[in-house]
């Protein structure tokens, strides 16, 4: 460094802490480090050198701590729109919840798998279709993507894009958007059957349809991935020219959580209102839903002097409380049904699988990275997928639990993951935070309880002695029918 640059700001303060140039040397190292693609030379040290010095003395001291606020809140800001990374407890989870299988799309997984090495080159064929499919040109197409991706950069984790070019990087958007365009047309299209190929070109869109075919399931799990999404405006940009039935597309993924297939086709239409983040963003809010009836409020919320989070499946049981499927299936609709002699807790059915659980687990992902107090406190609909698998965790606490979760159809069918797996996954998620949903369901049942202490009790000494009482119950029919007859043995 200069030295006259350094010599207008000490070394220390006066209690021996780093003084403000210490800072703005750090805040410049990192600047520099994620500027690193403005700086094609920054390979040669000398290069690297100049580019730190550069940005080094273009700060001021005062304005350090005003340039960090203004990035964070920039980030705040565009946080609903960014491509996340997983957070730890997410990624504790395991590879198979985080990590593509087939085609890694966008910045976070190039190249780090070997077995997804052949998807790049279905990549290139999937743009070379695309164009074809479009009637435009390929400049045409590449421009739009470029103008799109301009901004997309900022999008994705600096420390993950600061070693890629702006030209590697259009290239990613341009083969990467034009490959998901393509599987999900391929996906949305009613036929199945492909036509014989007579051209070069022809076999070239049936071999890319052959590996859509043959590889969608891995497809299927990757393009949920929280670390695997483009900006949707990259991928509108695509579809601007060759269009989606959206959709046909979306409306395939919306009961993907449950055991029966509408043959027929659902109805469906699209949130025009909502503003796409990326695809698992469109796939998971068109999923929750909106809730079909008003949240329930505690009438004095006073009364409530703790919450008991021990909800398991069979302690709900013993104090009245039976579990149930909703009528919408909506992940959203959740909550207590007070009755006069008991309670129904409904719940969205679940027909639960690995690959069921990886698209559950990324939703959640997204609604990590995305909450805000005002998330928790008002947007119900922004943490539903946190509060409905909350609560089923807390509801399975036992191999037991699992079995009244399956016996009263909240847990569907029996294939899928066994009765220890379930209880396994679930036990996993138990650190997920509270969701608004989540929050006011316990609070119900603890109302429930305050207001129907001798009603539980009295529910709680029948499921303790039921058997007995079964047994009296049985023993004095018996005598009954005894007695019935001896006397007409006595009349005979």
């Amino acid at each position: 460094m200069e030295p006259a640059a350094a010599a207008w700001v000490p070394a220390c303060n006066c209690a021996g802490e780093p003084a403000p140039w210490q800072l703005v040397e750090y805040y410049a190292a990192s600047a520099a480090a994620t500027h690193q693609h403005c700086y094609p030379m920054e390979n040669n040290d000398e290069a690297a050198q100049e580019s730190f010095e550069v940005v080094l003395h273009s700060m001021d001291p005062d304005c350090v701590c005003r340039d960090v606020q203004a990035d964070f809140r920039d980030d705040i800001d565009s946080v609903k729109d960014k491509i996340h990374r997983y957070p730890e407890s997410i990624r504790d989870l395991g590879d198979w919840y985080t990590a593509p299988r087939t085609v890694a799309i966008g910045p976070y997984h190039h190249n780090s798998r070997q077995q997804l090495k052949k998807a790049e080159q279905v990549k290139h064929v999937a743009s070379c279709q695309c164009v074809t499919e479009s009637g435009r040109s390929l400049q045409e197409l590449y421009d739009a993507v470029v103008s799109a991706a301009a901004d997309a950069r900022r999008f994705y984790d600096k420390d993950a894009v600061a070693g890629i070019s702006d030209e590697d990087f259009r290239h990613m958007m341009f083969f990467d958007a034009c490959f998901l365009v393509q599987y999900m047309v391929c996906t949305s299209t009613s036929t199945t059957t492909v036509p014989s190929p007579t051209t070069e070109e022809a076999k070239a869109d049936q071999w890319l349809a052959e590996f859509f075919y043959a590889n969608s399931s891995g497809i299927d799990h990757d393009v949920w991935l929280l670390e695997n999404q483009l900006p949707w405006k990259v991928v509108e940009s695509v579809m601007n020219f060759r269009p989606v039935n959206l959709e046909k597309f979306v409306g395939k993924w919306i009961d993907s959580l449950h055991d029966r297939k509408d043959l027929k086709g659902k109805s469906f239409a699209l949130d025009d209102s909502y503003d796409t983040p990326h695809l698992l963003g469109l796939l998971r809010h068109h999923i929750v839903g909106s809730r079909t009836k008003t949240s329930w409020k505690p009438k004095d919320k006073d009364q409530f002097k703790s919450l008991s989070i021990s909800v398991s499946a069979i302690e709900l049981a013993k104090i009245g409380i039976t579990l149930t499927v909703n009528e919408t299936g909506k992940l959203i609709d959740m909550g207590l049904d007070d009755r006069s002699f008991s309670a129904e807790l409904s719940l969205a059915p679940l027909s639960l699988n690995y690959a069921r659980a990886s698209r559950l687990v990324n939703m959640a992902a997204l609604e990590i990275c995305c909450l805000t107090p005002t998330t928790l406190t008002y947007n119900i609909e922004e943490s539903a997928v946190c509060s409905y698998l909350l609560l089923l965790s807390m509801l399975a606490q036992k191999e037991d639990d699992v079995h009244e979760l399956r016996r009263h159809g909240v847990l569907e069918g029996g294939a899928g993951l066994t009765n220890k797996q379930v209880l396994d996954f679930f036990t996993c998620l138990q650190s997920l935070p509270d969701g608004l949903c989540s929050t006011l369901t316990l609070l119900q049942i603890e109302d429930y309880r305050l207001k129907r202490k001798m009603l539980a009790k009295g529910h709680a000494f029948w499921y303790k002695h039921k058997n007995t009482i079964y047994k009296i119950l049985s023993a004095i029919a018996f005598l009954g029918t005894l007695i019935g007859l001896l006397q007409k043995f006595k009349s005979l």
